[in-house]
């Protein structure tokens, strides 16, 4: 378990299938995921995918904990690893919608990033975020993260297309935060 000042990030329990299916079926939720098209997902995709946690290699997910309530309230992971280069691909969302802007989100990838740096010896922490998620993209910028490149119209999402932003944080950038 690693923590940070609001959450713990734990490994994922089979209490927290039932509550991530209907987190991952919020509408407003999955429009902000970096998933192509936001398909609606079934309990048994939910079941299938905690039962892959077990054969997953360069991948590892987290359950997002509030520390005061002990609420399991989202999820963070490390989606893939090159290790020759050092570079940590992730993703976070926070399904609580009462957690939203409160600061949660920031101190669980904070968290994150500092497990990748610290236990994991990675040179750069990398992640993807579409232009119409500003509050991602600006916790991410708290975090230290900076744009790195902007992979245009890269999306087709609520009839335009949408940006992604490709951002990144160094393992000296985060010494100096």
């Amino acid at each position: 378990m690693y923590y940070g000042s609001k959450v713990k990030l734990r490994s994922y329990k089979k209490e927290d299938i039932a509550i991530a299916y209907e987190y991952m079926n919020d509408n407003e939720l999955k429009r902000l995921l970096v998933n192509k098209i936001p398909y609606p997902m079934i309990l048994e995709q939910e079941e299938n995918w905690f039962k892959s946690l077990l054969d997953l290699k360069d991948s590892y997910n987290f359950a997002i904990e509030d520390l005061e309530t002990g609420k399991y309230i989202g999820g963070c992971g490390i989606n893939s690893v090159n290790w020759l280069s050092r570079i940590a691909t992730v993703g976070i969302f926070i399904g609580d919608k009462n957690y939203w802007g409160k600061g949660y989100g920031t101190d669980a990838m904070e968290a994150l990033v500092k497990f990748i740096f610290e236990q994991m010896n990675m040179n750069k922490v990398k992640l993807n975020v579409f232009d119409f998620n500003k509050r991602a993209k600006i916790c991410y910028e708290k975090c230290g993260f900076k744009v790195e490149g902007i992979l245009r119209q890269e999306l087709f999402r609520d009839g335009r297309y949408c940006d992604e932003y490709v951002m990144g944080i160094l393992f000296e950038d985060w010494k100096e935060i």
